[in-house]
C-alpha cells in the first residue's frame, strides 16, 4: 500500500533524521566524535558527531523501510520507536556521566520520547486496507 500510514511516518521521519543528521554536522566542528557535551542543533538539542551519524543511520532504515513496503516501515517503525522509548527513558540517566557518548540533553530525552509515541503508535497500529470488515 502506497498510502499506508506506516511508510508515510517511515519515510517523512527518515528524511528528518537525514537532514538532522547532516545539520549537525554544522554545529560540531570541534567536538570529539563521543564527547559528552556537544554543539547545540537549533540552539536546543545537544549532539556530537557520533550523535550525527546514528541520526543519518536511522534516518536511512526509516527512509528504506517506507520506501520497500507497508511490512518493513512497519517493521523499522516498531523497532526504531522502541530504540527511541528506551533512549529517551535511559537518557535522564545518562545526561551528566561519562556513558553520555551521544551528548544527549534534556530536550533530546523529551524529542526521543515524542518520536517514539509516534513511531510506536503508528506500527503497533491497525493498517488501512481495502476491506471492510463485516459482521
Amino acid at each position: 500500500m502506497r498510502n499506508s500510514p506506516n511508510r508515510i511516518v517511515a519515510t517523512v521521519f527518515g528524511a528528518v533524521y537525514v537532514l538532522v543528521g547532516l545539520l549537525g554536522f554544522a554545529v560540531t566542528g570541534g567536538v570529539g566524535f563521543f564527547a559528552t557535551e556537544g554543539g547545540l542543533l537549533l540552539g536546543v538539542f545537544a549532539v556530537n558527531p557520533f550523535h550525527n551519524v546514528a541520526h543519518l543511520l536511522i534516518g536511512a532504515a526509516l527512509l528504506i523501510g517506507g520506501i520497500v513496503s507497508a511490512t518493513a516501515a512497519k517493521a523499522v517503525n516498531a523497532t526504531v520507536g522502541a530504540a527511541y522509548l528506551l533512549l529517551g527513558i535511559v537518557g535522564f540517566f545518562l545526561a551528566g556521566t561519562a556513558a553520555n557518548i551521544l551528548a544527549l540533553n534534556t530536550a533530546d530525552h523529551f524529542l526521543h520520547l515524542a518520536s517514539a509515541i509516534v513511531l510506536l503508535g503508528v506500527a503497533l497500529g491497525f493498517e488501512r486496507s481495502g476491506r471492510v470488515a463485516t459482521a
